[in-house]
């Protein structure tokens, strides 16, 4: 009998690296609200009072770059200098440029050719029967978490709780198969309350508490699963100064937290602030939508998907499936169905999946898989019969 743990991590819409996660992703919405033909590569930088917004783009839109950083920040919470940054008072340095015509040439159709990859890389996708969802036990739980800490923030229920947080999630696995949560950790900001309790100590034990009976046991229930009471929240002690005060954010920084938790592999690029000529973004997409009906076809348990690209070429490189020992199916004659029933080029892949229109902004936070939004295209398993043919 083999027992093994596996812990996954998330963090807050209102931690630095994701801050700029959604002001990137603002900004491809934005332009290609305008422009469905926008290309877009955006960075963001967020530190103390400055947001630091540059990339490459070439699009008919216009960014309000100052705007929709202030909109950001206001949504997700950052309006008092307290907590780390005000989306009036926070000084905003835009530098867009346009993009490499040599980058272009690869991409665009206006020549005739085919529309090719954006860059060169590799793409991973996975799925597996853990949860309703289809993914890995431990990045769901942490998901679901840090999306409750900002939902009680938000809806009142909460409201000394700060935007920046983690949650951290251990899962203990019985021959492969989740068994028990063994802990569940939460770092929360919150207000400085120290003239309420008088010392640290009775404020952190509030803190403590009504993370634990209004965050972290609503959600362990929720799902169903046995798990301990063994929780740690704010290990520290305190979390008052939060933020990009406390900590400088970046866009992309977040890249497992943005997939599987760590349970599957990651490709090399991050998904945010870009549009969806990029296979970094849409290919990885397409992998979780086969991956995904793959496992709700029952042609598997467990599957993972890579898709490889070269810059300014339509047809991937590689494609490969592995089900680890799980598939109805070889994982030599799964791969030759996937080459068969999906569209792998990038023009493919974004009319199938519809991916031109504005979404990504919600994608910033809480996951881009495992969740439940009619926009998340690469969620549907509609292709499920089609792969059922195959058995």
């Amino acid at each position: 009998m083999s027992r093994y743990l596996f812990t996954s991590e998330s963090v807050t819409e209102g931690h630095p690296d994701k801050v700029c996660d959604a002001i990137s992703d603002a900004i491809v919405d934005n332009l290609l609200e305008q422009d469905n033909e926008s290309r877009v590569a955006c960075e963001t930088l967020a530190t103390k009072g400055l947001v630091v917004v540059s990339g490459e783009v070439n699009t008919t839109g216009f960014a309000a770059v100052e705007k929709i950083v202030k909109d950001t920040l206001s949504e997700i919470g950052y309006t008092d200098v307290a907590y780390g940054m005000d989306d009036e008072s926070v000084t905003v340095t835009s530098r867009l440029h346009q993009q490499s015509p040599d980058i272009a040439q690869g991409v665009d159709t206006d020549s005739g050719r085919e529309q090719g990859a954006g860059d060169q890389g590799l793409m991973f996708g996975f799925a597996c029967k853990e949860t309703p969802e289809l993914m890995p036990l431990p990045i769901q739980l942490a998901q679901r978490l840090t999306e409750k800490l900002a939902k009680e923030r938000k809806n009142g229920n909460m409201p000394w709780l700060g935007p920046d947080g983690k949650s951290q999630v251990t899962v203990e696995y019985e021959n492969g198969k989740p068994i028990a949560v063994k802990n569940a950790v939460i770092a929360t900001q919150h207000d400085d309350m120290l003239d309420k309790f008088g010392d640290e100590e009775k404020e952190l034990k509030f803190v403590q508490n009504e993370v634990i009976n209004n965050i972290i046991k609503p959600v362990l229930d929720a799902s169903g699963i046995n798990y301990d009471e063994s929780f740690i929240v704010n290990g520290t002690g305190r979390f008052v100064m939060g933020g990009p005060e406390a900590d400088t954010g970046l866009t992309g920084r977040k890249i497992i937290v943005d997939t599987y938790g760590g349970y599957a592999p990651h490709g090399g690029g991050a998904f945010s602030g870009k549009d969806p000529s990029k296979v970094d973004r849409s290919a990885t997409y397409m992998a979780r939508y086969v991956a995904k009906n793959i496992v709700a076809a029952d042609l598997a348990d467990k599957c993972e998907i890579q898709l490889s690209y070269s810059i300014g070429v339509a047809e991937p490189t590689s494609v490969g499936a592995k089900t680890f020992g799980t598939g109805k199916v070889s994982d030599e004659k799964l791969t030759e169905i996937i080459k068969e029933v999906f569209p792998l080029k990038p023009a493919e892949i974004i009319a199938h999946l519809d991916l031109k229109k504005p979404r990504y902004r919600q994608t910033a936070a809480y996951g881009h898989f495992g969740r439940d939004n009619k926009l998340f295209t690469w969620e549907n398993i509609d292709m499920v019969d089609q792969l059922k043919s195959y058995l």
